[in-house]
């Protein structure tokens, strides 16, 4: 089966976590197609048979480029099994708050391009303290220090779980393949 991996990203950790999807899926046996989506012009999603798409959540929105995306390809995408992975550090903690405005941006997402994921799993980000100017780095020390992260300010942290998100990308690659099978039966 051919699957699109498509991604948007503004530090680079939904960019490894699209790659780690990729890989994974590709070990599966599944041909896969990883895309920035700033770069999905002229894509024809007809020639594959599920997408995964993932995109950062920064300020409450996600970027423009997987917005566009989901707007431009809602049809294709509601007519295909789908596994959407909002990136987030919110998604790290478990804070109700925090969870009702990550639920929130995604039913924005949704309304605004009128593509319904088939499945939706958050995804916890990093810090990128590398990847940050001055007055970033200072509004995510600020986060770090509200959320009692202990964060120096100039070291990257993780906070992905690789082992849960391959056991979800395992689980939905199973699912995809089960409705394939039943639909050439049937």
């Amino acid at each position: 089966m051919r699957v699109l991996i498509g991604y948007a990203t503004s530090e680079g950790q939904t960019r490894k976590i699209a790659r780690f999807a990729a890989d994974r899926l590709t070990d599966a046996g599944q041909s896969v197609e990883l895309l920035h989506l700033a770069d999905a012009e002229g894509l024809d999603l007809g020639r594959f048979d599920g997408a995964v798409l993932g995109g950062s959540l920064h300020a409450g929105s996600f970027q423009k480029e997987l917005k566009r995306f989901a707007a431009d390809h809602a049809g294709a995408l509601n007519g295909m099994p789908t596994l959407f992975l909002p990136v987030s550090l919110a998604a790290a903690g478990d804070s109700a708050d925090d969870w009702e405005g990550l639920n929130a941006a995604v039913a924005d997402l949704t309304e605004a391009t009128g593509w319904s994921p088939g499945r939706i799993a958050h995804v916890a980000g990093a810090f990128r303290f590398s990847e940050y100017n001055f007055l970033e780095t200072w509004v995510m020390r600020w986060i770090a220090a509200q959320k009692d992260q202990g964060v120096d300010g100039t070291s990257d942290r993780e906070y992905t779980d690789w082992s849960a998100l391959g056991a979800l990308l395992d689980d939905w690659t199973a699912g995809l393949r089960a409705g394939k099978e039943a639909a050439e039966t049937a």
